[in-house]
């Protein structure tokens, strides 16, 4: 059988998603309690640090009988200059699958391209498809579902934003993004979305994208690596922060998500994130069930 790679929402149809969450859900009730990846062993490259992405990932293999192994780039030849493809074929001798988190998104591509085993793709400057699944299974167990439902992305045209505009690409929910000028999503991403029949739409009214929205989502305005243009870009996105009175335009059972960590005060207020329609921790907890369906799918 072929090997399945998972490096963006585009890689399952309508059908993928729902049987991954079906998994996700029995899972998370305690209903699955199976060890299909007993004896299997993930490897986990890291060039970007992270708390939600290695603790779920972790866990989940070992919940599912398996073992991950950490690799920070300064542990393995990468780190030095090995090439890609070089690593690609030695870990595929060793691992039955390989997670990475990494700046460029070509790296994963070329990975996943040599690799004999299951690549999944942890989180890149383009796209963060693993955080969106569980945004999405957030969704469906808050609101029954993302049918007929209308998604508000506020903020920077970052790797999430892509990742929400595949998953409309997917599911056909509509999506609503304000984002300043300068900071839209990416293009071409945007485009074979439109062209796929998505119903998205960019704005940089931040009071237009949550108008009736059901869920309204951001993330941090300068995201790791962007440490250098942090003042630049609260100069950019001034206006731009979730508050009270902006939800207060959503739909009145609206959840608010953010993919954490978070500023508060900055791209969000503190009483949205510690408020009764903030969904963020259940969010967070579902990282470690929906990637548990991918592993089990993927490596079982």
């Amino acid at each position: 059988m072929a090997k399945r790679d998972f490096l963006a929402v585009t890689d399952l149809s309508r059908d993928d998603v729902v049987r991954l969450f079906d998994l996700a859900h029995r899972m998370k009730t305690g209903a699955y309690r199976e060890t299909p990846l007993a004896g299997k062993t993930l490897a986990m490259i890291f060039a970007k640090s992270s708390t939600r992405t290695r603790v779920s990932f972790e866990v989940g293999m070992y919940q599912l009988g398996g073992q991950a192994l950490f690799l920070s780039s300064r542990d393995i030849q990468i780190g030095r200059g090995e090439p890609i493809p070089d690593t690609a074929r030695v870990l595929s001798r060793y691992v039955n699958g390989i997670m990475i988190r990494t700046f460029d998104h070509g790296e994963v591509e070329q990975l996943a391209r040599h690799a004999t085993v299951p690549v999944i793709n942890g989180l890149t400057d383009l796209s963060h498809p693993c955080q969106v699944l569980a945004d999405l299974l957030t969704v469906q167990e808050a609101l029954g579902g993302w049918e007929g439902k209308r998604v508000a992305w506020v903020g920077d045209g970052n790797n999430m934003a892509n990742s929400w505009i595949e998953a409309a690409q997917v599911l056909g929910f509509e999506l609503w993004l304000a984002c300043p000028e300068g900071y839209e999503p990416n293009r071409g991403i945007f485009d074979r979305a439109k062209q796929a029949g998505a119903c998205i739409e960019v704005t940089e009214v931040p009071e237009e994208a949550v108008e009736g929205a059901h869920v309204v989502n951001t993330d941090v305005w300068a995201s790791m690596g962007q440490e250098g243009e942090a003042e630049s870009r609260r100069n950019a996105f001034r206006g731009y922060t979730v508050d009270v009175d902006l939800m207060r335009l959503a739909h009145p059972t609206a959840i608010f998500l953010h993919c954490l960590p978070a500023h508060r005060g900055e791209e969000v207020a503190t009483e949205v994130i510690e408020g009764p329609q903030s969904r963020v921790w259940d969010e967070a907890e579902n990282r470690l069930h929906v990637q548990k369906a991918l592993l089990a799918t993927l490596l079982g």
